[in-house]
């Protein structure tokens, strides 16, 4: 991974942060026809570098001119079908909300439901999240940056393909303002030790609630499908909070 932005932007760029593997992207009647309608309103066009997921890293996303305001800025990363941004977007219109997703299936629901409610705060964005957090969000732009129930990869010789990581906590405090939040929300509950340790040891956050506590439930994360599926299996749920400093 290049060590400083500007080798980021020299080098074509490709994160050691890959916590996904691709899926099909095959749409439904209705998700596909949300897209050919409204994508081109409320999906992000970024100039492409190796992949269909991966951003140019020359490119920096004027925030003010995709929303068409000035206003804070959340950004989901791994906003799966768009359960949660939608949610939050129509509670808190004040607020602008950026889904990050590399699956075209979830972005295309997120689109959906955006239109079927008629909001005009929430844009997507198509691409690996790390390298969205490291050259494509101007420095210190987000106010609040969630990552909810991202994959445990709960195998041990899977754990180096999680999304939670040193480095990812590095990228995370260049991308959220000084006194902004980074929250966080897991139902396996060694995924959340990792994530407590991790981001404890990153001298730019420190946990709103004490160290090594968890957080109360955030009462703007709606119960998604993912959540449900946890409740499902029997476990529990852990959300955690951490201030920029």
């Amino acid at each position: 991974m290049p060590e400083t932005l500007d080798e980021a932007r020299e080098q074509g760029f490709r994160t050691d942060i890959v916590s996904f593997v691709r899926r099909s992207g095959r749409l439904n009647p209705r998700q596909q026809r949300a897209w050919d309608e409204h994508a081109a309103q409320l999906v992000v066009d970024v100039p492409r570098a190796e992949a269909r997921t991966s951003v140019d890293p020359a490119y920096v996303l004027d925030v003010a001119a995709t929303f068409g305001r000035e206003a804070p800025l959340v950004v989901e990363v791994g906003s799966g079908l768009g359960e949660a941004v939608v949610h939050a977007a129509e509670a808190t219109p004040e607020r602008d909300f950026l889904a990050v997703e590399v699956y075209t299936p979830g972005l295309a629901q997120t689109v959906l439901r955006a239109t079927q409610r008629g909001l005009t705060n929430v844009r997507l964005l198509q691409a690996n999240a790390a390298e969205v957090l490291t050259t494509t969000l101007p420095e210190g732009s987000v106010d609040e940056l969630w990552v909810f129930f991202p994959d445990p990869w709960h195998k041990a010789r899977h754990h180096k393909r999680r999304l939670v990581t040193p480095s990812l906590a590095e990228l995370a405090a260049r991308a959220i303002r000084p006194g902004g939040t980074w929250r966080l929300a897991t139902d396996w509950a060694e995924y959340a030790d990792q994530m407590l340790e991790v981001i404890g040891a990153n001298p730019s956050f420190v946990n709103v609630h004490g160290v090594g506590a968890v957080a109360p439930r955030f009462e703007g994360r709606v119960r998604t499908s993912f959540e449900s599926k946890g409740h499902a299996a029997g476990r529990s749920i852990t959300d955690l909070e951490f201030r920029r400093v």
